[in-house]
């Protein structure tokens, strides 16, 4: 098995505790670090990247790490949000991280919700075109919480799994 880089963007503290699960999930020599420390990313086999969504999107310094994401690289994506499970807020940033990683092998993306400051639900409470996600957010308040870091420890572990099939000529 190679090198994992479990590279995280966190504002808050909920990105980094799944970061950790995920990190901790993992057998073999694995590294977590925040985005924005250096790293060969050509060294590693596999890399998961997560980062809170923000705006409905994925946050400036993350869409600069997943254009430089090395070509061919096998990666997983996560992220945190105050959306509920399976809305198409919280959808829309995976899908514009995956579309920034077209130059790499996505193997599969994770998210769960998280905390939402006081302050940003204070901020999206008074414009009009946030008010649903305003209204979503303060049920995130317990996240993530212990059932939300195991499934991102059992991703984690999938997302392994997957990346050795990759390296095998019978993998699809």
């Amino acid at each position: 098995m190679g090198k994992t880089l479990v590279a995280y963007f966190s504002r808050t503290g909920n990105t980094r505790k799944v970061a950790e699960a995920i990190h901790n999930a993992l057998d073999g020599d694995r590294l977590l670090q925040t985005i924005g420390d250096p790293a060969d990313l050509e060294s590693f086999d596999l890399i998961f990247v997560g980062f809170p969504v923000q705006a409905h999107s994925v946050p400036y310094p993350v869409e600069q790490y997943l254009k430089a994401l090395p070509k061919g690289k096998k990666i997983a994506l996560f992220g945190t949000h105050g959306s509920f499970p399976h809305h198409q807020m919280a959808l829309e940033a995976l899908e514009h991280a995956a579309v920034l990683t077209s130059q790499c092998r996505l193997l599969g993306t994770f998210h769960c919700r998280g905390k939402v400051s006081l302050q940003a639900l204070e901020a999206f409470a008074r414009s009009p075109e946030h008010l649903e996600w305003a209204e979503m957010a303060p049920s995130s308040a317990s996240h993530p919480d212990a059932h939300d870091l195991a499934e991102a420890a059992s991703f984690a572990r999938d997302m392994k799994a997957r990346s050795a099939e990759a390296g095998s000529p019978f993998f699809g």
